[in-house]
């Protein structure tokens, strides 16, 4: 095989698979890992990937790469739905109490679900997306509660100092938690300093954590760690973690639901 058409199965694989690793493809092409190497080098200075430890990723999955709010809702809307209707069944039949809506897409599809989820009256509830809080201030049995804060646009949520402050003096019963990314070594991750700042203090202010991400967030590493394993009570995601994150959810003793 060509070095050329080897470089266009590897580029058609990260987009199949979202990485590669350089034992894998030496196997696949009965190639030396040097080789390997040289032809992610390649497609490196190409544009095409950018290489991390054992392989390589597309560029897309930067450690600071974050997508707009209007992209990220065309993106796995099949898969949220999914993740959002096992999650909400951490509200229980009967559920009086406080629940909190972290911002983003997935959790913003278990928001919508609430309303017909709430059968023993009002429940208190609170968010500091903006995005979010139009829907929940229409629920009947929602008393709403919004954060205010600086607002960052790329995600419609409020961010900064007397952020943090206000979601540091609530206690929530269930926080529903979106991430950029979730893996075995580094837990929770979030592109933006600011953001990560937040969704610290709602691990740490609640009382049940439920964090919420489909498959792609899976085994990936953003700038910004926020949360370990440990602060996780449940991940509802749509595929099966992988064999090294699956075995750091259990040894962290998360509850895995699929959805």
């Amino acid at each position: 095989m060509y070095a050329t058409e080897r470089q266009g199965q590897i580029e058609r694989m990260l987009l199949l698979d979202g990485r590669v690793s350089v034992v894998d493809l030496a196997g696949r092409f009965d190639v030396t890992t040097e080789t390997v190497r040289r032809d992610l080098g390649l497609l490196e200075s190409a544009g095409v990937l950018r290489r991390v430890h054992g392989g390589a990723v597309p560029v897309d999955r930067g450690s600071t790469a974050e997508s707009p709010l209007t992209e990220r809702l065309q993106h796995h809307s099949a898969a949220k739905s999914a993740i959002a209707q096992r999650a909400i069944e951490a509200i229980s039949d009967g559920f009086r109490g406080s629940v909190y809506f972290d911002a983003g897409t997935t959790t913003a599809a278990v928001a919508s679900r609430l309303g017909a989820r709430l059968t023993a009256g009002p429940v208190e509830v609170v968010t500091h997306a903006l995005t979010l809080a139009h829907s929940l201030a229409a629920i009947p049995d929602a008393a709403l509660t919004l954060v205010g804060g600086r607002v960052r646009g790329i995600t419609g949520a409020a961010v900064g100092a007397d952020t943090v402050r206000a979601i540091e003096g609530m206690r929530p019963d269930i926080a529903f938690l979106g991430t950029n990314g979730v893996s075995a070594g580094f837990g929770l991750s979030t592109p933006d300093p600011d953001e990560a700042a937040v969704k610290r203090a709602i691990v740490r202010a609640a009382r049940r954590v439920v964090v919420v991400a489909d498959a792609d967030k899976l085994g990936r590493e953003l700038l910004i760690g926020f949360a370990s394993l440990a602060d996780v009570d449940v991940l509802v995601t749509d595929a099966d973690p992988g064999p090294e994150l699956s075995a750091a959810l259990a040894e962290a003793d998360v509850e895995v639901w699929r959805a």
